[in-house]
């Protein structure tokens, strides 16, 4: 698959900015835009680049698995940190900042082994279609000098698929998978514990059939969002027993089923119009 004249410039330029910079560290979460953008620095930089995985209990272990699988089926090289996050009582108390918190952390150790490494930048997979939302790691980014090769390219999400297609990745159509403390509502802290019931939902949902999902901690509910075209599977009598003997044993005592279905950052439609204003 050849990618549009349009967009193969686009291509064309990411490859020339990434050539010019020369060594490069990524972090690299397993997601289509940072994988692609791992994957596109390893051909133009070779070993001058390696793609970061940050590891804590909020990354998913299933998602941990898949990234290190994908950088070794491309001889990417990996690295994973382990970030300290959750030991940050500014990160723990999950307010509208709490993302910052995260790549604040992960970006100063980033910057520490950049320098251990003698590696002279550090790039993440922010595209596009990120600037409009609320995002406070772009902010942690931006106190770092952290680049946005894609953003640069003038690529968003549905262009970054497409190449990912012609360029045969397999992770060219994945889900978005945001960190398991996405998943936390705000206002309640963000516990190993609690991030582990969360894992645990949603694999026990994965297991049902349900691939798009996201459970979200509200104490002791769970509310369950589940991909609009699902919906009708999941709103049957037996699947709702199903749904409910899976996840009542992992602690919580109500499980409900959103109505709305599943969408990217509905924890963020409870937040104060001045909480955005001031984390962004």
């Amino acid at each position: 698959m050849v990618p549009a004249p349009e967009l193969a410039a686009k291509l064309q330029s990411l490859r020339s900015s990434l050539r010019a910079l020369g060594s490069l560290l990524v972090a690299y979460s397993g997601g289509t835009d940072s994988a692609f953008l791992a994957y596109v620095s390893h051909q133009v930089l070779g070993d001058r680049m390696i793609a970061v995985i940050a590891d804590s209990p909020s990354l998913p272990r299933k998602e941990l698995a898949a990234a290190l699988e994908f950088a070794a089926a491309h001889s990417i090289p990996a690295h994973i940190l382990h970030t300290l996050e959750l030991e940050s009582p500014a990160y723990a108390r999950n307010d509208a900042n709490r993302c910052f918190h995260c790549k604040d952390e992960l970006f100063t150790q980033m910057e520490s082994a950049r320098q251990r490494l003698g590696f002279a930048h550090i790039a993440y997979g922010m595209n596009l279609d990120d600037r409009g939302d609320h995002r406070p790691g772009q902010r942690a980014a931006a106190n770092h000098n952290v680049l946005a090769p894609l953003v640069d390219a003038n690529l968003a999400k549905a262009e970054i698929r497409t190449l990912a297609r012609a360029a045969g990745l397999a992770l060219s159509d994945k889900p978005a998978s945001a960190c398991l403390s996405s998943r936390i509502e705000y206002g309640r802290a963000v516990t190993p514990e609690n991030l582990g019931q969360v894992e645990s939902a949603e694999d026990a949902l994965h297991a049902l059939g349900f691939l798009e999902v996201r459970v979200r901690h509200h104490g002791n509910l769970a509310r369950v969002e589940i991909a609009r075209a699902d919906l009708p599977h999941a709103l049957t009598i037996e699947t709702l027993d199903q749904i409910t003997a899976a996840l009542r044993p992992l602690g919580f005592t109500y499980i409900t089923l959103d109505t709305q279905g599943y969408r990217s950052g509905s924890m963020n439609d409870v937040l104060p119009v001045e909480a955005i204003v001031i984390a962004t």
